[in-house]
């Protein structure tokens, strides 16, 4: 089984972690795209071609399910990946958790990057998935830049930022970014109040992974019988290298420099 993901940068490895975890007998392929990051900034247009451009990289290795590891992507790029791969590659998007985070009730603060707080995407699923619920849209600019660069005293600016505009009574925060899946429990310590009961949290990894075997009917487990360790393909902008040393910094990526080279 080969499962490929696609990012702008390495916000992916929150769910390429759960499918290793899934999945540990699965073959990886990490198609991100560091020389055009970050991809909110750009016009929808340019957006989507180097969307397109890191999913075919990424097609290229014959995945049996690709992965678009990326809210800004899923919003923006999903249907001309989809039209381009399908059906001979399946294509998971991902959307940011609002529904299940609703369902746990009031209030929510959704964390996002500037370009999709607000944006008539998210708005849409708010007023689909969340009319009845108090809702804060909290934009964090600054926060995947700092996530990917590992920027330690950024990452701490950026979330110190963002907690001083959620509301001190959010029950749940919504991860808008797969970036911030890597700081979860950096930004669970800056939003918790002391006199509140714990914070939720809401990212998309463990769905979009879920949903990926789902799509080629595969259950979690393994099914290798000879001990061989999975591959992990790295391609930086369609390059095929080694995973960034960034990636080190967080414990999904330690879990998948288990199996590859670090540079």
């Amino acid at each position: 089984m080969k499962i490929a993901l696609m990012d702008s940068g390495i916000g992916l490895l929150a769910a390429a972690a759960v499918v290793r975890r899934l999945r540990p007998d699965a073959d990886l392929v990490l198609s991100s795209d560091p020389d055009g990051m970050p991809w909110g900034p750009r016009t929808t247009e340019d957006l989507t071609a180097r969307a397109l451009a890191v999913a075919e990289a990424a097609a290229a290795h014959r995945p049996d399910a690709l992965i678009v590891a990326c809210n800004t992507a899923s919003v923006h790029a999903l249907p001309t990946i989809r039209a381009r791969l399908e059906p001979g590659i399946p294509v998971i998007g991902t959307v940011p958790a609002i529904k299940p985070a609703a369902a746990g009730g009031g209030p929510v603060a959704i964390w996002a990057t500037p370009a999709t707080t607000g944006s008539p995407y998210q708005r849409g699923l708010i007023e689909q998935f969340a009319s009845d619920v108090d809702v804060t849209e909290v934009p964090c600019p600054g926060l995947a830049d700092a996530v990917q660069y590992a920027d330690e005293k950024a990452i701490d600016e950026t979330i110190a930022a963002a907690a001083a505009l959620t509301p001190p009574d959010v029950r749940t925060v919504v991860l808008g970014c797969t970036h911030y899946e890597l700081v979860a429990e950096r930004i669970r310590a800056a939003v918790q109040q002391p006199q509140l009961p714990p914070l939720v949290l809401h990212g998309s990894a463990g769905a979009v992974a879920a949903q990926a075997l789902r799509r080629i009917g595969a259950r979690p487990g393994s099914d290798a019988d000879d001990g061989a360790a999975p591959g992990l393909t790295v391609l930086l902008s369609g390059r095929e290298e080694q995973l960034p040393r960034e990636a080190l910094t967080y414990a999904e990526g330690r879990l998948l420099a288990a199996v590859s080279p670090v540079l």
